[in-house]
């Protein structure tokens, strides 16, 4: 069963908005009532200040992105905000006494917090910016926003934590528990309180308490979050960076991965959507439900929670509502241990929504089907080994060993499933703040610390185990045998931590962008040459065609799901009659439209080609051809009836005529027309076959085929009603019946859709004309033609061009793309009907002129005059016969050797 997947093909780089979204953490798409009719986006040049404090002032830009106000300071590092408009309480402008002219705007936030924004562009610019900032806050009020997060704040633990008047932080002991008024344990947290949180409250957090300085860690996030804000209005100032690289205390560290990735606006901005979706699909099933119930016993075995049924269910609800949220990605491997890490920390709405976060923005395409980001990154990442370990990747390449066999899952599970679940947090913990490039840092930063034992390895398996070793030994010393103190005090993954974040600092999420552009192409090369090779092995038969073959006529198939891609198909359970139930993924099908763009890069008659002259350039241009032929043709190789086709059934109707003899070939024809399959045709079936003839032939020259075609319906019509008998049902017919249109036998009254012409007479019509009989013989099998697909919409690197040549063929490549070849031809073609000059010819008046290069005795029409057949544009058969008339072609009979002259049209290239 053939799955073939377009949706590398449609990958676009992301637009500046969408850039700008994305490095703010907001969600891509905001409501169109968030936003309102008209576009308040605006960029101003801005100082920020933390209530007026000159040494806390940071100089950058002040993005307006409604519902959200954004600034990054000019270095991009030192200071990030994103603030939903919702959450200011108040705006004022600020007169500063010691600054005259100077233009302030005072923003009171949610929390009291208040900010100070000196607008540093002129003044009209300045003006301009309040008028937008104006009416989006508005907006805001308008839809009651403002009244959404006095609710959504309170499901947030630094609300607890942070009044003064709620002295729950100060009765937060060193081992992180809660101690009640009368000096006890508080054992259940969650009864008491409103804050999400997750399965750590009930099941334990991850490690020691007390050795992970939980207390500690607490009180300095209890400081930071009251000066710089908290949970929807949280100030990213460099201190804020730096508590992330310490570790987050296990109770805020849930809210903190929401806040830090920007999950928490679309849990803000989307109230209810979890437990919507999950009421909405009870009890259904699908592929996806089927997998995640092979995994939930898989997913962290060793945490309690998950060796409880309160946890597995969960897990369950999580991984399911995700599936139905995005049913074309639906569940992947490697999901349920992710999900599983964040639940320990967060509850079902906020994991849900930052698993969202994770598979549509920070790791794109890592829980796919085909894995296509994390086989990306692992190419990045083999680069960059190359570029900052040389001799360990010499090394790796001389004794043929696979950096990606221990690379892969470290990526794949954020170090997770690698490292102690303690210290793989701090690393999650560095991703959600600092992006992806901590992966990179951190893995080069491993391979940098084992660099001499790595040059030792000399196979995979040597080098799994040796990366084990190292994973095991991450909480003992750094130094055990130095003589000071604090040296001995410090372990390794702290010392991982140093090398990762100063000696590779250089990553940066630029030159990570530049790298994935760089290697993009070749992985989906990769892809698609494995899911080809996939397509084709999976076939149940290829007929008479060689594999080769096979890998054309995929090929062509590929390129018509590009254009136009099928719909999303929901992976539904399938029960197969006479087996067990089996889950498969379901099999791509091309609907009619597809269909045509297919079949016209095969058959030489499903496409019209003309050529376009506007005084600038001369082109020749494809427009796909409609007739009820190719409708008819599709529905005759549907043969399960399900309105699609499969790769298999193309191959089988591909095989059924390309292969065929002189009478296969008619046979075909008429069982094509033959609607009920009785081996009969009626009148009217007649009149559709003849139809079908006009259309094949409709670009030939000359009248010559249209004389073959009227003198096939008159032949057709006096045998038809030759064996009609008086009683009205058909006659049997043998090879030795003779009968004329005179004979009194004929019945000329039969009606329309009565049976009226068999397979035996219709034979006997063909084989009575030459030009028939060779169009069956040789034109009709040879029009369908399988040529190599010229593969120009994706870039991939030439090894002998070098950097420097795949950086300019990049370039040029990006600008010369189909959707530009447009945009260039429709210009000039204005330009030409402007001046005058635009002039478009169809095909037929194109092989007129070709016509003429050739000698006299290959030309297969007796005139080259292309008025003669303009009348066949828009001939049907009914008007064939008083044309062909007309012309006396009724009477003419064909040039000796006709029978061997071939059909110029359906045989030429393309």
């Amino acid at each position: 069963m053939a799955t073939i997947s377009t949706h590398l093909r449609n990958f676009k780089e992301p637009t500046k908005e969408q850039a700008q979204r994305h490095f703010f953490g907001l969600p891509t798409d905001p409501s169109k009532e968030d936003v309102g009719t008209t576009d308040h986006k605006f960029e101003i040049n801005a100082v920020l200040m933390l209530n007026e404090d000159q040494e806390d002032s940071y100089a950058g830009k002040m993005h307006l992105l409604p519902p959200y106000l954004c600034f990054i300071s000019l270095d991009r590092r030192s200071v990030k905000v994103s603030i939903p408009l919702a959450s200011i309480r108040r705006v004022e402008r600020v007169n500063h006494p010691r600054a005259v002219g100077v233009f302030q705007l005072g923003l009171t936030l949610w929390h009291g917090m208040k900010l100070t924004i000196q607008l540093t562009s002129l003044r009209p610019t300045a003006d301009q910016f309040c008028a937008h900032l104006r009416d989006a806050l508005k907006i805001q009020l308008d839809l009651g926003r403002m009244r959404q997060v006095k609710a959504f704040v309170k499901t947030c633990y630094s609300e607890v934590l942070i009044p003064v008047s709620n002295p729950e932080a100060d009765n937060e002991r060193e081992d992180g528990s809660i101690m009640t008024d009368n000096g006890e344990v508080d054992g259940n947290p969650l009864a008491q309180t409103s804050y999400h949180g997750g399965l750590g409250l009930t099941f334990k957090f991850p490690g020691d308490a007390k050795k992970l300085r939980e207390g500690s860690k607490l009180k300095l996030w209890t400081t930071y979050l009251r000066a710089h804000g908290r949970n929807l209005t949280l100030l990213r100032y460099p201190h804020c960076t730096r508590l992330v690289q310490v570790g987050l205390p296990n109770r805020l560290r849930g809210e903190l991965w929401e806040t830090l990735s920007g999950s928490i606006f679309l849990r803000f901005g989307n109230p209810g959507v979890y437990e919507n979706i999950l009421a909405s699909n009870a009890g259904r099933t699908s592929t996806s439900t089927e997998e995640i119930e092979k995994d939930l016993n898989r997913s962290l075995p060793e945490y309690p929670a998950y060796q409880d049924e309160r946890g597995i269910d969960t897990l369950r609800r999580v991984l399911t509502a995700y599936s139905w949220k995005n049913p074309e990605l639906g569940y992947c491997q490697a999901m349920n241990i992710l999900t599983a890490a964040l639940l320990i920390y967060m509850s079902e709405e906020q994991a849900f929504w930052l698993l969202e976060v994770l598979c549509d923005r920070l790791l794109p395409g890592y829980y796919s089907p085909s894995m296509y980001g994390t086989l990306l990154d692992q190419r990045v990442f083999e680069a960059l080994v190359q570029r900052c370990l040389p001799m360990i990747h010499d090394h790796f390449q001389e004794v043929d060993v696979q950096l990606s066999v221990a690379s892969l899952p470290w990526f794949l599970s954020l170090y997770i499933n690698s490292m102690p679940m303690i210290f793989a947090f701090r690393i999650v913990d560095c991703f959600f703040c600092m992006g992806p490039k901590v992966l990179f840092q951190v893995g080069l930063a491993i391979l940098k610390i084992n660099g001499e034992k790595l040059l030792t390895v000399q196979d995979d398996g040597g080098f799994i185990s040796l990366m084990r070793e190292y994973f095991a030994s991450l909480g003992d010393s750094a130094h055990p045998k130095s003589s000071d103190p604090r040296s001995r005090a410090i372990i390794k993954f702290q010392e991982l931590l140093l090398v990762a974040f100063r000696e590779f600092s250089v990553i940066n999420d630029e030159m990570i962008d530049s790298e994935r552009r760089r290697y993009r192409g070749d992985i989906i090369h990769g892809i698609e040459s494995f899911a080809k090779r996939s397509a084709i092995r999976n076939l149940s038969t290829f007929g008479r065609f060689t594999k080769d073959q096979v890998g054309l006529v995929y090929d062509v198939l590929f390129k018509a799901l590009c254009l136009s891609p099928p719909p999303p198909v929901v992976m539904t359970k399938r029960i197969i009659s006479g087996t067990e139930e089996e889950n498969e993924r379901p099999e791509t099908r091309i609907e009619l439209q597809t269909f045509r763009l297919f079949l016209a890069d095969i058959a030489t008659w499903a496409r019209d080609e003309y050529l376009v002259s506007n005084g600038f350039q001369e082109r020749v241009d494809r427009r796909i051809a409609e007739h009820e032929f190719i409708d008819r043709l599709f529905f005759f190789w549907d043969t399960n009836h399900t309105g699609a086709l499969s790769f298999q059934d193309l191959l089988n109707g591909l095989d059924g005529i390309m292969f065929s003899d002189l009478m296969s070939s008619i046979e075909w024809f008429f069982v094509l027309h033959d609607k009920n399959k009785d081996g009969w045709l009626t009148k009217d079936e007649v009149l559709t076959l003849s139809e079908s003839l006009l259309f094949i032939f409709r670009a030939e020259v000359g009248d010559a085929y249209l004389g073959t075609v009227s003198r096939f319906m008159t032949n057709a019509f006096e045998y038809g009603d030759a064996l009609q008998p008086e009683n009205g049902q058909p006659a049997p017919v043998t090879p030795q019946t003779e009968v004329s249109a005179n004979s009194p036998s004929a019945n000329p009254e039969v009606a329309s859709n009565q049976p009226y012409l068999n397979k035996a007479t219709f034979r006997m019509v063909v084989l009575a004309d030459p030009l028939l009989e060779a169009f069956f013989d040789v034109d009709l099998p040879r029009s369908f033609q399988l040529l190599p697909v010229e593969d120009t919409t994706i870039r991939r690197n030439q090894p002998g061009l070098g950097v420097l040549g795949n950086a300019v063929g990049g370039f040029f490549s990006s600008f010369v793309t189909d959707d530009n070849k447009k945009i260039f031809n429709s210009f000039v073609d204005d330009m030409g009907k402007a001046i005058g000059k635009h002039q478009v010819w169809p095909s037929r008046c194109l092989l007129t002129l070709h016509l003429r290069q050739f000698p006299r005795s290959l030309s297969a029409p007796q005139s080259t005059n292309t008025s003669a057949i303009l009348p066949s544009k828009n001939l049907c058969a009914k008007q064939l016969v008083t044309f062909h008339e007309s012309k006396g072609a009724a009477k003419r009979q064909p040039r000796a050797g006709a029978r061997h002259r071939p059909l110029l049209h359906l045989r030429r290239h393309r």
